[in-house]
């Protein structure tokens, strides 16, 4: 009964103490929030100069698989939240610091690109020609923001036009514009089979060196643009993700269709 008395040594030959002395190194009944461990977890952290590069590329690579079936199915409430993302970005302009702040502006130039492709999915999807204008509804306030503290949003904004417009030309000079509205109302069995065609006609040598080549030289413009630095690497993350996405939609095209999100 003497273990039970405060103060007093406990018996080294109790299994408690035995097993908590011989085996984890500390008496029985000692705390384990006193206890040091000697290995710290790892915590990641990225460079300021990548958080909007990164912050970029990810609002050009997420919403683009789930806008088009979204905007065709509730295209209303899709150009709505428009003004979400734009009472967000003005609020972290105005309240926000650090990188919080310049957030703000990168995420007004993504709610013109959104608003874009609401206008064009929800209403206009089926004439291929109105994708480019509509994409560039925004074109004079976006320039215009180079020179303002909204620079970010220009160059967001300018950087996914460019995409926009490359991939339109790579689509219209390969053929497949007349494809673009028959996938789009074909019934749900045979618009597989038109995506996978399309794939299969930009596999072409001749298409297949003209899409090379153009993508070639909108690499060479992300590289040009990111060895600039500042605000002209969210250009280059955000062509350089277009093309990423140009890239998943034409694996998707061949190997699982259904995945491309214009089904």
């Amino acid at each position: 009964m003497a273990a039970g008395v405060p103060g007093q040594a406990q018996h080294p030959l109790r299994l408690d103490n035995f097993l908590h002395i011989s085996v984890f190194g500390t008496p029985a009944g000692y705390s384990s929030r006193s206890v040091q461990l000697p290995v710290r977890l790892p915590v990641l952290t990225l460079p300021a100069g990548l958080v909007l590069p990164i912050a970029a590329a990810l609002l050009v690579a997420l919403p683009v698989f789930i806008q088009a079936p979204l905007v065709r199915h509730a295209p209303m409430g899709a150009a709505a939240f428009t003004i979400v993302l734009l009472a967000a970005a003005v609020l972290l302009e105005r309240f926000g610091q650090g990188l919080w702040r310049d957030l703000g502006p990168l995420i007004a130039g993504f709610s013109g690109s959104w608003l874009a492709g609401c206008l064009f999915w929800g209403w206009c999807r089926l004439h291929p020609a109105w994708h480019l204008p509509l994409e560039a509804f925004a074109l004079p306030l976006a320039v215009a923001g180079l020179g303002s503290r909204w620079r970010l949003a220009g160059a967001f904004y300018l950087a996914s036009l460019l995409g926009t417009a490359a991939t339109d030309a790579a689509i219209a000079a390969t053929g497949l514009m007349p494809l673009w509205p028959q996938v789009l109302i074909a019934p749900l069995e045979q618009a597989p089979l038109l995506l996978r065609q399309a794939g299969e006609t930009v596999l072409q040598p001749l298409n297949l060196a003209l899409v090379a080549g153009l993508a070639v030289v909108l690499i060479q413009t992300c590289v040009s643009l990111w060895k600039r630095g500042g605000i002209a690497r969210v250009s280059a993350a955000t062509l350089a993700s277009t093309l990423v996405v140009d890239g998943f939609f034409l694996a998707a095209a061949l190997l699982t269709p259904k995945l491309s999100g214009l089904i």
